[in-house]
């Protein structure tokens, strides 16, 4: 059985129509429904046990430095997660509570959002990785975050980076990612999520231009529930 740990939801009318962050998650994820375990940690208690084969942190549109009591407590969980060695993985605000819960520092980012499709750069540590060593050393990835995790926490080993954001990836440990992107969207979604920020945007024009497919991105949610499963 995997968990994902819904920690927000998209945008209303959007979800009516097109799902919610786990339905995202769980159509690349490649597996059947009834596999995966969805606990929303705002409304939900977070499992009294570590008995998954894996887990999953999806995003969400709160910020981390918020310090709700509900992400908190979610961190701490995480932190026990990974002294345990389950396997697990934070996609954008997973992605930065990972960190915080590691000791990372999180923080709003100093050249602002990054949203849209853009290219990013396996480290050489990459090709050691058992998720990543197999994906191109470039790809594009879509997003869509204005926090950044600032500082990794120690012993983090960096995975992928671009010239916006210098953490894209990372792991801790054997059985521990951080992703900032989004590997669960598709064109549909980023266009959505780019046209939902247009005021952020100063080449909106250009940045619609820049949406395209992300393949290679999209098959890590799949990559991380096969190695889960060897």
């Amino acid at each position: 059985m995997f968990l994902i740990l819904k920690t927000g939801s998209t945008m209303k009318d959007f979800c009516v129509h097109y799902g919610d962050f786990e339905d995202w998650m769980i159509r690349y994820m490649e597996i059947m429904r009834q596999y995966v375990k969805v606990i929303d940690v705002q409304r939900e208690p977070l499992p009294e046990n570590y008995n998954f084969d894996g887990i999953l942190v999806s995003g969400a549109h709160e910020m981390v430095t918020d310090g709700y009591e509900w992400s908190e407590n979610t961190a701490k969980w995480l932190r026990g997660a990974v002294e345990k060695e389950v396997p697990a993985m934070g996609v954008c605000y997973g992605h930065q509570l990972l960190a915080h819960a590691m000791g990372g520092i999180v923080g709003n980012h100093p050249k602002g959002p990054e949203i849209g499709t853009v290219d990013i750069s396996l480290t050489d540590e990459a090709k050691k990785d058992p998720i990543f060593k197999s994906m191109p050393k470039t790809f594009n990835v879509h997003v869509s975050h204005t926090q950044s995790v600032l500082t990794l926490p120690d012993g983090a080993v960096l995975l992928a980076q671009n010239d916006y954001e210098p953490h894209h990836a990372y792991r801790i440990g054997k059985n521990a990612w951080g992703v900032q992107f989004h590997p669960e969207y598709d064109t549909i979604i980023s266009r959505e999520y780019v046209l939902s920020q247009k005021d952020k945007i100063i080449n909106l024009e250009s940045t619609l231009c820049s949406i395209s497919e992300t393949i290679a991105a999209n098959t890590i949610l799949s990559k991380f529930i096969e190695y889960c499963s060897d």
